[in-house]
């Protein structure tokens, strides 16, 4: 019996814990990335309303993001890790953070309405909650978990799509700043980083919780920019 567990985990080692924790959430995952508003940013087609409550709500989402990367990064265990998570943080600072501002100015959105975290909707008041909350009293293995269902999933949304880029030069631009070589690279780093950092002796259920809650939020916080928005902006039960 201690044989064949050891055989398991050797081969989940193997395969990496990121590579685990999302394909044990491949439902929720898929849900996220093939979300009805994502496929109407890749046909050009989604209203530009809609598309600015989402920056609205992603501007105050990547505050508090960048606040949970900085707080793991006070985590890492040693120089490569804090540079991988350097990287990550400035990702967030000084690209994604004035890219959403500036697309929310070319949807005709108020930018001052948009860093007043009191317009926070549930869904992102809770997703932001549960980031800081981990990164700030969990270890970097779950801190790193946690953030990665964002930035990994939208690496994942937008590669297939650069292939046919719409119309709209918004959505095109959107979609070209997840989709480049140089995001995807960032990523490998951070899913890399995870499966460092967990080690053999992790928790997987423990990270696999954590992981999933993130991937969920990601849904929801889809279905509240699309206009759907779940009721007291919980994650629903597992699958």
């Amino acid at each position: 019996m201690i044989s064949d567990v050891l055989h398991i985990m050797s081969e989940l080692w193997a395969s990496g814990v990121s590579a685990h924790l999302r394909e044990r959430g491949e439902a929720t995952w898929t849900a996220a990335i093939s979300h009805p508003m994502v496929r109407q940013i890749a046909e050009g087609s989604l209203p530009h309303a809609k598309f600015r409550r989402y920056f609205e709500q992603n501007i105050l989402y990547l505050g508090d993001y960048a606040r949970a990367i900085a707080l793991v990064l006070g985590r890492a265990p040693d120089l490569p890790a804090a540079n991988a998570l350097n990287r990550f943080l400035n990702q967030i600072l000084a690209t994604e953070i004035p890219a959403n501002i500036d697309f929310l100015r070319r949807l005709g959105g108020s930018t001052e309405a948009a860093t007043d975290s009191a317009r926070m909707l549930p869904v992102t008041y809770c997703y932001t909650r549960h980031l800081l909350c981990v990164c700030a009293l969990d270890n970097c293995a779950a801190g790193v978990a946690a953030v990665l269902p964002c930035q990994w999933s939208y690496g994942e949304l937008a590669r297939p799509l650069m292939t046919s880029l719409p119309a709209d030069p918004i959505y095109a631009d959107w979609i070209a700043m997840f989709g480049s070589a140089g995001y995807s690279d960032l990523v490998g780093e951070i899913t890399g980083l995870l499966d460092r950092v967990a080690g053999a002796a992790a928790d997987t259920d423990r990270l696999a919780w954590i992981f999933d809650t993130s991937a969920r939020y990601e849904l929801q916080f889809w279905d509240m920019a699309y206009g759907v928005v779940a009721p007291g902006g919980v994650p629903h039960g597992k699958d």
